[in-house]
């Protein structure tokens, strides 16, 4: 299996517990490696065989926009669901860190893997 890499997209979105969370956009960065094969894509040349992380990284902004999630937890397992569905990945690694969540940290945050 092959691997395309994204790394460090940033992402505004309301995410957190707190009741001041809530009313604030905080920058989430993303660091992602999605799974697929690629020999066709090698072959042909032609975006449309291959992974597009350029929209890719636009659906992962997009969702974070709209999205109102208290958890890291729960935007990560969202996100993951909807690209494995809309996207031609076997398998993904996602990590998201939420920059600041922690004075005392450059940051905090949560990393899956889905097959």
């Amino acid at each position: 299996m092959d691997t395309v890499f994204i790394k460090g997209l940033k992402a505004a979105s309301v995410i957190g517990c707190y009741d001041w969370e809530r009313d604030i956009r905080q920058t989430l960065v993303f660091d992602l490696e999605l799974k697929a094969d690629f020999t066709r894509a090698a072959q042909t040349d032609a975006l449309e065989d291959a992974l597009d992380y350029a929209a890719i990284s636009q659906r992962i902004i997009a969702v974070c926009e709209a999205s109102r999630f208290q958890l890291l937890e729960a935007l990560a397992e969202h996100l993951a669901s909807l690209l494995l569905e809309e996207f031609n990945i076997a398998g993904l690694s996602m990590t998201i860190i939420k920059p600041g969540a922690v004075s005392e940290a450059d940051g905090v945050g949560v990393v899956i893997s889905r097959p």
